[in-house]
């Protein structure tokens, strides 16, 4: 166990999150999707340190952030279609599996022993002045026990780690809510997990069709069966509330609360974790949730949904 500060974003933060680093540890930092876990991932002790906080299995990769595409460059090969998605998205919410430069000095449980890399370019200034002022690449799962439900805002991973990182840095709540879109490239482009880059404007930018899923076998964080999961037993497409439950509700279907009331699936999407997190706070013996539609950003909420209520 380990005394667990909260430091709200500043220079001065940054600095310490940046000597934890420097000294082997990791911190826990906002992206815009949610809070990250944060270490170098050059440093295989440091990753060991990330799988041993969070409880991660460790054939389960991780995904390295870095400032720019210079810097990711360096660690990853990038074709024709992965530049012309970097530059259309990033920084931004777009996770990219690449093959593994060869003269990248990753760690080997960064990539879970795999020949490829997920690697993408954060958009959050917390981030990215972490990146900044440590100077290498850095892994960094959502900042939360594995499996459980992932952290929106700082008092989330407090809950889930405290006594087991020495920092979390506050920056408020992230603004996108749930983690980014991760495709992985080459000869048939596939989008491993959905997110907020939806899948007709990575076609857009690539002039092709994008494939789905992988054939049962990890090759990026997000699919395992079960994740993002609540304690509490968890019921989809709820159109009312049974007793003992707690409703979360969507468009006009109210509830003990709401991931939009207007129906809006981007502020959907911003809402869902924390909504889960209350709902996991509350008195009731069992989570319901109303139906989210399954289009645009929608696919990346029932995804996440899915795994949350798989048992």
């Amino acid at each position: 166990m380990t005394d667990t500060r909260i430091l709200p974003h500043s220079n001065a933060a940054i600095a310490q999150a940046a000597a934890v680093i420097a000294a082997g540890g990791c911190v826990a930092v906002p992206t815009e999707t949610v809070y990250g876990l944060a270490a170098d991932a050059t440093n295989s002790a440091a990753v060991a340190g990330i799988y041993a906080a969070k409880g991660r299995p460790s054939f389960n990769p991780l995904i390295v952030h870095v400032a720019d595409l210079a810097a990711a460059e360096r660690v990853a090969q990038f074709d024709a279609g992965a530049r012309a998605l970097a530059a259309a998205f990033w920084p931004g919410p777009l996770t990219l599996v690449l093959p593994l430069h060869r003269e990248a000095a990753i760690a080997g449980l960064v990539t879970a022993g795999l020949d490829t890399i997920a690697i993408r370019v954060p958009h959050h200034r917390a981030m990215q002045a972490l990146l900044a002022a440590c100077g290498k690449p850095l892994a960094a799962p959502s900042a939360n026990a594995s499996g459980s439900i992932s952290p929106t805002r700082a008092a989330h991973v407090a809950a889930s780690l405290a006594g087991r990182i020495p920092l979390i840095i506050d920056d408020g709540a992230t603004s996108g809510g749930i983690e980014s879109t991760i495709v992985a490239l080459g000869q048939a482009p596939r989008v491993l997990r959905p997110g907020p880059i939806t899948p007709d404007r990575i076609e857009a930018v690539l002039g092709r069709p994008l494939g789905q899923g992988t054939g049962g076998s990890i090759e990026a964080p997000g699919q395992l069966a079960s994740h993002y999961a609540p304690r509490k037993p968890l019921r989809l497409n709820a159109v009312d509330r049974r007793p003992g439950e707690w409703l979360i509700g969507f468009g006009s279907i109210a509830g003990d609360d709401t991931l939009s009331a207007s129906g809006d699936l981007v502020e959907a999407a911003a809402r869902l974790f924390d909504a889960l997190h209350c709902a996991d706070a509350s008195p009731a013996s069992a989570i319901a949730i109303a139906p989210v539609p399954d289009a645009e950003i929608g696919v990346a909420i029932n995804d996440r949904l899915k795994r949350a209520a798989h048992r």
